[in-house]
């Protein structure tokens, strides 16, 4: 492996654990939850690669695009009017969009001072409430139907906690320190930017 690239593998910022509305950097501690621990190991196999290569860990939050990840999932509920937060809505959910998300991973590949953990973040996280807030607004629907969290437990057990109920709310500190310009740094831009588009 040539050691002038970096080895930049996809991450969660979930490797923080449930922080509440607590702002979260590079520099904070791994979590202790399922999704932190799982993580953790994730980025102790990578470095294993230090010694050939300069390595960056990628942790990305939502990334949002109308024909992949986690968003196409979310929209039935709303086009049918019946969507909403998810558990109590107060769990923060960090996003940025799919452009972003590329743009930043390139830079983060292509500078070569860069290494060690990069939360691929927009730069405000919102809170679950704002996101359906701001998808019922990008789709003209209503958003106040909310998802129970016995209801997701029971479908989800354990993992209903680390994916949808608990949050961090991640920024990209490093990004932003180094002068990384995000093209989509506010959620209603950047869903009326996917929504605005033809299919």
């Amino acid at each position: 492996m040539c050691a002038r690239r970096a080895v930049s593998r996809p991450r969660f910022v979930g490797y923080y654990g449930p922080l509440g509305d607590q702002t979260v950097t590079e520099d904070a501690p791994a979590g202790s939850d399922f999704l932190a621990r799982v993580c953790v190991e994730w980025e102790r196999e990578a470095a294993r690669a230090s010694d050939r290569t300069r390595v960056v860990y990628v942790r990305t939050g939502l990334v949002l695009e109308k024909d992949g990840g986690a968003l196409p999932q979310m929209l039935p509920p709303f086009k049918f009017g019946a969507g909403g937060p998810v558990g109590s809505g107060r769990q923060y959910w960090p996003w940025i969009h799919r452009e972003d998300w590329l743009g930043l991973v390139r830079w983060a590949i292509t500078t070569p001072s860069v290494t060690g953990p990069v939360n691929v973040t927009a730069p405000n996280p919102v809170t679950n409430a704002e996101f359906a807030r701001a998808l019922g607004r990008a789709l003209h629907r209503p958003a106040f139907m909310p998802a129970p969290a016995f209801a997701l437990r029971l479908l989800l057990g354990e993992m209903a906690d680390a994916l949808l109920l608990s949050g961090q709310r991640a920024v990209p500190a490093k990004a932003t320190q180094s002068g990384f310009t995000f093209k989509y740094s506010r959620l209603d831009d950047a869903l009326h930017a996917i929504f605005s588009r033809q299919v």
